[in-house]
This record gives C-alpha cells, structure tokens and sequence, in this order.
C-alpha cells in the first residue's frame, strides 16, 4: 500500500473525514503534518501544493487535493487502485 501524507490542522473536520474515509480504505497510518503548529511547514504545504486550505493529501508522490478532491476520486473509482499501488 502506498504511503499517505496528510497536511492537517488539529481542529479541521475535513481533515477529520479525510481520514475516516482513508481508514475505510485500509489506510492504518497517515503522516500527519501539522501546519497549525509549524508556520515553516504551512509554507513547505502551499509551495508543494499551490493550495492554502487543509487538508492536502499525497498517496504516494501523487498530490490528491482535499477532502473533496478525497471523495471525489473514491466516488470515481479511483481511490483503491491509487492506495494499492506498489510504493514507488
């Protein structure tokens, strides 16, 4: 299974159900960064992402957006394939 890393604050609740959805998924652990307690990496985040909200997902080394953008590729069908992956 691919490695996730999740860009996250303490008190968001789409990061919340980011990682309910992730753990219906299979997902056992996610890499969370706190951006709330570290302002160096909200910045390493919007460099890497072009993106100020949270959560910002990556499966892998594939950057899948937010909670939205979470739920969206799992409605699609995409989301399991992405998980199972071999680590690159």
């Amino acid at each position: 299974m691919q490695s996730v890393k999740m860009y996250c604050t303490a008190m968001c609740p789409f990061c919340q159900m980011a990682e309910r959805l992730l753990t219906t998924k299979g997902v056992n652990q996610i890499d969370k960064i706190r951006v709330d307690l570290d302002p160096e990496k909200r910045a390493e985040m919007m460099e890497r992402t072009g993106r100020r909200t949270v959560p910002q997902i990556y499966i892998g080394e594939t950057h899948v957006g937010g909670y939205d953008d979470l739920a969206a590729l799992d409605h699609a069908g995409g989301l399991a394939p992405l998980l199972a992956r071999t680590a690159e």
